[in-house]
């Protein structure tokens, strides 16, 4: 990159919330792009079990952001995801209210009830990642598009995901035609749009991270895109061996357990 970039997800971020979901390999990104854009407000449309969206909260956290995060969801499930049993509801609940209780709330509802709690020009970070049609990533898109502050970030999970009725991808590449944007291909993709100011003109971003999304070249994009896809593999990494170094704890408890009742 024309730059060197060094972003805060390099020097602190260890994730203190794991679930399975395709977004892991973001992480790194959604940390960052929170300490970026520094929002007084994020909103989530689709949080199932809360990885992308407990990464925002951890950023807007450790990062000391005067921010919240609000995850709307109706944690029942959709076709694509299957139904949900309760207990995904209890385990994002219970971490929202034992972490974040300042700065997350929940709003376990339709996005269309959600929608009028909200400001026009108000969010300043949104992330769509509900249901993957291309007529639902479209809806979702253009009714929260008048919600989002000119120069503001949206997010769209799994826009390079090509199976069942998904069309997030063909969205994508129309939106790509009309607005600033930046796309990661590696874990489903991630795209990136900034919205345009009032007067129809790029943001004039500060933040070293924005610029090379929004106005790096060829060569600093590649080198954002391999950064990330290292960072994601370096997080996965510390991740198996703390599992490792857990498992080994357990085995030597576990002898110690056995030579006691064998000395008794």
């Amino acid at each position: 990159m024309s730059a060197i970039y060094t972003p805060p997800s390099i020097r602190r971020f260890t994730p203190n919330f794991m679930c399975f979901s395709t977004w892991v390999d973001h992480m790194p990104f959604g940390y960052d792009i929170v300490a970026a854009v520094k929002p007084k407000l994020v909103v989530e449309l689709g949080t199932q079990g809360g990885l992308s969206f407990f990464t925002f909260c951890q950023s807007i956290k450790e990062n000391e952001i005067d921010g919240v995060c609000y995850a709307v969801d109706t944690w029942e499930g959709e076709e694509h995801t299957g139904k949900y049993d309760e207990e995904v509801f209890n385990s994002v609940n219970d971490h929202a209210r034992k972490e974040y209780a300042g700065c997350s709330y929940l709003m376990r509802m339709l996005f269309e009830e959600a929608r009028p709690h909200f400001s026009d020009e108000s969010i300043e970070l949104l992330h769509i990642d509900g249901l993957h049609t291309y007529d639902a990533v479209k809806e979702d898109f253009e009714t929260w598009y008048p919600k989002v502050k000119p120069g503001g970030v949206i997010l769209f999970h799994d826009i390079y995901a090509r199976m069942m009725d998904f069309g997030a991808w063909k969205f994508w590449e129309e939106l790509s035609q009309q607005y600033s944007t930046f796309e990661f291909k590696h874990g489903f993709g991630l795209g990136v749009l900034q919205k345009p100011l009032a007067d129809g003109s790029k943001p004039q971003n500060e933040e070293q991270l924005l610029k090379i999304l929004f106005a790096g070249n060829d060569q600093d994009h590649a080198d954002l895109r391999a950064f990330y896809i290292h960072a994601a593999k370096y997080l996965e990494l510390g991740r198996k061996v703390a599992r490792q170094e857990k498992m080994k704890q357990k085995r030597l408890e576990q002898q110690k357990q056995q030579q006691k009742k064998q000395n008794q």
